[in-house]
Formats: structure tokens, C-alpha cells, sequence
């Protein structure tokens, strides 16, 4: 077993999982772990706006629960999130992702006065879906010398990834994405569907515009790991590493399996003290803390959506005891559980 004395926990070697076994054939490979995740991506709560301003104008979005998106359709504007003094331009076509809903302002200029977002006028064309500022493409019409309309689609949503994912823990408060619609084709006609779908309001249009969230989100997400924005460092910086990525995505593939240093140091090609030091390095944790969070995101997994019990998946994942497995999930996840069994199987939307 991996020895880190920081996290490590007495484990057997399960029956079904053999030490030693050979490695899968065709093993998953990084680009493949970046795509499963994008595929597992949902959203839930999904609020959708199309938000039409005409210069000079500023907005202020708080900060909330729910992750913001940004898409500049047409004009430009300027962002700033919280805690930042600097501005950062989006010109048609850009995009942005705030993950953590920090709070924000968006601005046709630097340093203007702001408006609460919420007290701009809205007209909802559906269940939380809204049209923010019609009037001010009514009169941009009415005088067409007028300074022309900005116009930006706007989301807010939950996250469902896994708290302990790592890529939550990477994701910067604001996620760029310059440019979007010129190198993901996919975007611009993304847009139009979901304009159309707010024009016609039209039965199920939420559900439908919850789903195009997740590919627009999808999206923006890809582009930023893709361009390195943000200069993208620890868990996406390792997965995008050759040598590191195939051992993450190995792990990942196979959370079960009772990893050892020597077999993940082979798997880069290095010695095992070798191996220990890229790996701390590059992601920010030492292998066997790395396994044991990757080991917990499984059973968190299992038990709060599959309903697997607590005992189960102890011994799936190899642990000698379902005491030593629940001391070794209560310090990574941050609660016991057969707490978090019992709250998922009373939750309203609980399903089996």
C-alpha cells in the first residue's frame, strides 16, 4: 500500500482486486479522463437571460451558490470579479465561467456606477427563463443613430460534479474563454437554438435549456483547459503531462485496485523516489493522498447516488474494516458515511 503518514489507512487486499494483476489492455488515457468528465457535467437550477444594453451601463452580479456564464453576442463589454482590481475585456463572441458564483460586475466601461442586476427590468418568458432590458433594443430602434445594444446571454446554475473532484478545486473564480464562437463552431448555433427556445416558449423549455447549459458550460470549460487559460497548473497541468497524465488516468480508471508507488512509478517510467517527487510537484499532493481522495470520490459516489451501503463499498475499496474505511472517509469527504447515506435516502429527489 502507498505509505504516506499523512493519510495513510490500513487496507487489505480485496479478493476481486489482486495486487499484482495486470494493468488494463487498453488503459484510459488522459484525454479520455477530461472527456468522461465534460460527459458527467450537469447543471440543476438552470436560469437563463438574455440581456439586451445600451452604453453606458454597468452591472452588478452578487455572489450566490450557483456558477454564472457569460456569452458576449453581439457589442463588448468589460468584466471584473470581486477581490480584483483589474478589468478584463470580452468582445463578441467571448465567453466566461465563474464557477463559484463570485460576485461580479460586467460594464460597457471601467469604473462606472453599477446597477444591481436584479433591478434591471425582466420580462420572464417562461419558468426562469427572463428577457433583462427589452426596452433598451426598443429604443435603439426608435433612433437608430443611438448607441447601438449589447447583448448577452446570461445562465446561472449548480455544479452537480463531485465536491471532491479535483477539477473544483482547479477551477479559478473566473474561467475564460476568448473567442469561443470562432473555435468551437458548435457555440454560435448552441445560441440560436437556446434564443429560439425563449421565443417560443414552448411546454418543457427549462428541461431543454438546462441541457444546452450543460454543453455551453461543457464547452467553455474545454476551451479553457485546451488554451491553457488561467495558466492552468496542479490537476490540469498534470492530466495535460504525458507521463503524469497516464498515471492519474490510471488511477482514475481503477479505483479499486490497491495502487502501490513501485506499479504507479513504472507506469511513468521512473524510479520510485523519482516518480513521489514529479508527482507531489506537479498535482500539489503526494501519491498515496492523491489515491485515498481518488478512493473517497468512488465511495462518495457510490453510496450517495447508488445507495451502496457503507460495508460494501469498504470492501471494494479494499479497506480491512468498515471502521477504518468510515475514519478514512469522515477526514477526506468531511462527514461519515452512514450520514451521508441516510441524507441522500431521505432526500425529496432520491432514486434508486
Amino acid at each position: 500500500m502507498l505509505d504516506d503518514s499523512s493519510s495513510a489507512v490500513p487496507v487489505r487486499t480485496p479478493v476481486h482486486v489482486p495486487v499484482t494483476g495486470p494493468l488494463p489492455s487498453t488503459p484510459l488515457k488522459p484525454a479520455d479522463l477530461l472527456t468522461q468528465i465534460l460527459l458527467g457535467l450537469r447543471l440543476e437550477g438552470v436560469e437563463y437571460g438574455r440581456c439586451l444594453l445600451r452604453a453606458p451601463w454597468a452591472v452588478a452580479f452578487p455572489a450566490g451558490a450557483e456558477a454564472r456564464f457569460h456569452f458576449v453576442a453581439r457589442g463588448g463589454c468589460w468584466l471584473k470579479t470581486a477581490g480584483s482590481a483589474e478589468w478584463v475585456r470580452l468582445n463578441a463572441g467571448d465567453a466566461v465561467l465563474l464557477p463559484r458564483g463570485s460576485a461580479h460586475v460586467m460594464a460597457s466601461a471601467p469604473d462606472l456606477p453599477t446597477v444591481e442586476i436584479d433591478s434591471l427590468s425582466r420580462r420572464a418568458v417562461a419558468d426562469d427563463i427572463y428577457l433583462v432590458g427589452a426596452e433598451a433594443e426598443a429604443a435603439a430602434k426608435a433612433m437608430p443613430s443611438a448607441e447601438p445594444v449589447d447583448v448577452m446571454f446570461c445562465g446561472a446554475m449548480r455544479f452537480n460534479l463531485d465536491p471532491l473532484h479535483p477539477l473544483l478545486a482547479m477551477m479559478p473564480d473566473a474561467m475564460w474563454a476568448k473567442d469561443l464562437a470562432r473555435r468551437d463552431p458548435t457555440v454560435p448555433a448552441l445560441l440560436e437554438a437556446m434564443e429560439r427556445e425563449v421565443a417560443m416558449d414552448r411546454i418543457g423549455a427549462c428541461g431543454i435549456l438546462a441541457r444546452m447549459a450543460d454543453v455551453l458550460a461543457a464547452s467553455i470549460i474545454r476551451a479553457w483547459v485546451e488554451c491553457a487559460c488561467n495558466d492552468a497548473s496542479g490537476w490540469i497541468a498534470a492530466v495535460q503531462c504525458p507521463s503524469i497524465g497516464k498515471v492519474i488516468a490510471a488511477i482514475h480508471a481503477e479505483p479499486e485496485r490497491d495502487w502501490r508507488v513501485p506499479e504507479l512509478a513504472g507506469l511513468m517510467g521512473a524510479s520510485r523516489s523519482r516518480f513521489a517527487e514529479a508527482f507531489t510537484r506537479t498535482v500539489g499532493e503526494s501519491p498515496a493522498r492523491y489515491v485515498a481522495k481518488v478512493k473517497m470520490f468512488q465511495a462518495r459516489r457510490w453510496i450517495a447516488q447508488e445507495g451502496m451501503r457503507v460495508a460494501v463499498a469498504a470492501d471494494r475499496l479494499g479497506y480491512d474494516s468498515e471502521a477504518s474505511f468510515s475514519r478514512a472517509f469522515k477526514r477526506i469527504v468531511g462527514q461519515p458515511p452512514g450520514a451521508l447515506r441516510r441524507a441522500a435516502a431521505s432526500a425529496p429527489n432520491a432514486a434508486r
